[in-house]
């Protein structure tokens, strides 16, 4: 189910929260919105979904003008950062809710919630309540909540934002095998750039209330539209006066040509990982090494060496 967003734009009070965004999502793919607190990534998932009206524009799902049509009437399925669970009701009447109030047969409902616990892996969960699951089982519940439905787009909004690292990164693999089972058309908001290269097939960086770039992660990642995304999007530092990765920075013991020169500040192991400080006169670049990399150079602080940029 495609969505196309063409000139929308919303404000706030005196607040531009969407300038003029134009935005494609191609029938399937799994999209994340990604960019800073406030840049617009939420407001924009709000009115794909109707629950914002923007004040110019349009959105069109499945080439059908849905601007103006309610929420209830967009088929799309919600999952935010705070699960907003039915508390007295259990895990299976909680997924079960939506399918009831369309009043289907009582047999589709029990075989369709069946099937979304087994594909979340809570069957064995289903007479439980909401309080007595642990927070990465209770957005598996929303999720098979919003699926009951059969959503044609499926919106999350921060869906693993109150989670701790470790159960968010379990939850991140677990939808990007869920999207490649259910292949409804998904599109999540996110601040967090790991969990957007990892799970999305398509990132839209946003930043002040326009899209600064749209693309593969690959491609965002290697080929950044400006400095901005470049920034946002995973580690930078500065050399000759333009930003690189610190793990594009080559550091050779003795000059060579097309290198600056520079002394050790700083040598930090991190798990597999050593982060070299360095001191080129007017800048201060880092770099990323790893351990091997790090030991046959056999660094050490106040050491002289010459750095380059691979990239």
């Amino acid at each position: 189910m495609s969505i196309e967003v063409s000139s929308v734009g919303k404000r706030f009070g005196s607040f531009v929260a969407l300038d003029d965004v134009d935005l494609t999502v191609a029938d399937g793919r799994l999209t994340a919105l990604l960019g800073p607190s406030g840049g617009g990534k939420s407001t924009l998932l709000r009115i794909i979904g109707g629950l914002e009206q923007p004040d110019s524009g349009t959105v069109r799902i499945n080439g059908k003008d849905a601007t103006r049509v309610p929420p209830q009437r967009r088929n799309v399925g919600f999952v935010f950062q705070h699960y907003a669970a039915f508390k007295h009701l259990t895990v299976y009447r909680n997924v079960a809710f939506g399918l009831e109030i369309r009043k289907r047969p009582k047999a589709e409902i029990r075989a369709r919630v069946q099937e979304l616990l087994a594909l979340v892996h809570l069957e064995q969960f289903a007479d439980r309540l909401p309080e007595q699951l642990s927070g990465g089982q209770r957005q598996r519940m929303a999720l098979a909540r919003a699926l009951a439905v059969e959503p044609t787009v499926l919106l999350l909004d921060e869906p693993f934002g109150a989670l701790d690292a470790q159960v968010r990164k379990e939850l991140r693999d677990w939808l990007r095998r869920l999207h490649d089972e259910v292949h409804v058309t998904t599109i999540f908001v996110t601040h967090d750039q790991e969990e957007a290269l990892e799970v999305a097939d398509e990132l839209v960086v946003i930043n002040q209330g326009r899209i600064e770039q749209v693309g593969t992660p690959a491609d965002v990642y290697d080929k950044p539209a400006n400095d901005f995304v470049m920034g946002f999007l995973g580690p930078v530092t500065r050399l000759a006066g333009r930003l690189v990765r610190p793990h594009d920075l080559e550091i050779l013991t003795s000059e060579a040509p097309d290198t600056t020169p520079a002394e050790v500040t700083g040598l930090q192991r991190i798990g597999f990982e050593v982060r070299l400080t360095l001191d080129a006169g007017a800048e201060q670049p880092w770099a990323q090494l790893t351990r091997g990399q790090a030991e046959d150079l056999r660094l050490a602080i106040g050491q002289h060496v010459w750095i380059r940029a691979t990239r």
